[in-house]
């Protein structure tokens, strides 16, 4: 199995959440997913988004409390 880089493109982020990459944009777009452009294209870091899937099951562990509200 291949391993998870720390940063993804809009492709690998929408593999990883397992939704469409059409829906991704959509919450991108809408400030419900946190992530940063580079050179005009969407990217998404890992920790960021574990942290993020934990916040939106209403588990913040610890270790993720410092990337509060998912802002970009």
């Amino acid at each position: 199995m291949q391993e998870t880089p720390e940063v993804m493109d809009i492709r690998g982020a929408a593999r990883y959440l397992g939704i469409s990459r059409e829906t991704l944009y959509k919450y991108v777009s809408g400030e419900k997913v946190p992530a940063f452009k580079l050179r005009n294209r969407w990217r998404f870091k890992k920790t960021v988004l574990d942290c993020w899937m934990e916040k939106q099951s209403a588990r913040l562990p610890q270790n993720c409390r410092k990337f509060g509200s998912g802002s970009r």
